[in-house]
Parts: structure tokens; C-alpha cells; sequence
């Protein structure tokens, strides 16, 4: 949603992209449909800065895809937290295992291949983080699952809920995405029990602070 030269400007000033994750995100767009959902250099160092800043002992992620985002968290959280990440595409199993056992925090990144929905009643934890960018049909459902896991004070972030734009005008767009993405920027704008932000960031990154 940036202008390119502000985003290229953004990007000539703010801490470099550590080479692994230069590596990973050339990869992806080289090799992977879909690229643009990988987070990149602006998004990944604003999610580690805000993993840094809270300081979360547990995590969880809904939606890997080729694992930037989760390595961004990882990078951030403290020595002795841990990461559960989920991704419905059994075929990105093999990358992502990889790829996870060779950074430096294999044991505290938990990968799950499956359906979110059903991970989310698997775990028998408290997050003090929630990352939310899996399938934006049911954004909605994904938080009315994962609220009552998340600790008080804790937060849930919320990928693309600008949706290129999209949500401000429902009318013309009827699609099942716009429609998710809109259900969920109005049940949490009408939900007492948080504190909400909507930041501009690429395709809009909601963040949530439970009360």
C-alpha cells in the first residue's frame, strides 16, 4: 500500500534483513506459487521489533507458508519460549522441516501440519501471542477459537485485513476472502474485551491487545 520509492526509502533505513531470511524470501519467489504472502524485510522486522518488545514465552501461528514470518518470531522471542506454527499444505511439510531444524531455534519452533481450526483444540495452552494469517474465509472463526487461549494482556495479531483495499468496499466485492476479512475487522471493532489498532503495513496488520 506504500508508494514504491517511500518503501524503498523505508527500507534503506531500518535494521537489515539478516541474510538467512534474504536467502529464504529470494527462494520463495523464486520457487513457490503464492510468493507474495511471504512477510519480506519491512513486515519481518516490524514483527520481530513487536516480538522483542512483548516478550512472549509462548506463540502460536496460524499460517506458515514458507516459514519467514515464524523465523521473524523465533528471532524476537525470549530463550526460553516457544513457537507453534501451523500450515494447512502438507506439501510445504518437507521445506519447512527443514528448514526449522537447521536454524537456530529447532527446538522451539513446533511445526503442524493440518487444519488451524483443529490445532487450536489440540493445544492445551495459554499464548501470550497469536498471529493470524491462514485462510481469510474464516479470520473470525479463527479468533472466536484462539480468544479464550490467549492470556490477559496478551495479543493477537491479524494479517491482511485490508485486503488490497477491498473491505471499504463490500458492495462490489463479494468474494468468500472479503467477506471473512470483513466479518472479522467488525466483530473485533465491536468486541469490548480488546484494544485494537489497524496499521497500514503492506495489506494492513491489526493489532489486538486483550484486556
Amino acid at each position: 500500500m506504500f508508494d514504491e520509492r517511500i518503501e524503498d526509502y523505508i527500507l534503506s533505513h531500518i535494521s537489515a534483513e539478516p541474510d538467512a531470511l534474504k536467502q529464504l524470501d529470494r527462494e520463495t519467489h523464486l520457487h513457490f506459487l503464492y510468493s507474495r504472502m511471504c512477510s519480506g524485510h519491512l513486515q519481518g522486522r516490524i514483527l520481530k521489533m513487536l516480538t522483542t518488545m512483548i516478550q512472549p514465552k509462548r506463540i502460536l501461528e496460524l499460517g506458515t507458508f514458507t516459514g519467514y514470518s515464524a523465523l521473524c518470531f523465533a528471532e524476537g522471542m525470549p530463550e526460553d519460549a516457544h513457537l507453534h506454527t501451523v500450515e494447512v499444505e502438507d506439501e510445504l511439510e518437507e521445506h519447512l522441516t527443514r528448514l526449522f531444524s537447521s536454524s537456530a531455534y529447532a527446538d522451539r519452533i513446533h511445526l503442524h501440519i493440518g487444519d488451524a481450526m483443529e490445532v487450536i483444540k489440540s493445544l492445551d495452552e495459554e499464548f501470550d501471542m497469536v498471529f493470524i494469517d491462514a485462510d481469510k474465509r474464516v479470520y473470525k472463526e479463527y479468533y472466536d477459537a484462539v480468544f479464550p487461549k490467549v492470556k490477559e494482556g496478551g495479543y493477537i495479531l491479524a494479517d491482511n485485513t485490508l485486503w488490497d483495499g477491498k473491505i471499504v468496499d463490500m458492495e462490489s466485492n463479494h468474494d468468500a476472502q472479503s467477506r471473512g476479512i470483513s466479518a472479522f475487522n467488525e466483530a473485533v471493532a465491536a468486541d469490548s474485551r480488546v484494544e485494537s489498532v489497524i496499521l497500514p503495513l503492506r495489506d494492513g496488520l491489526t493489532i489486538l491487545r486483550k484486556r
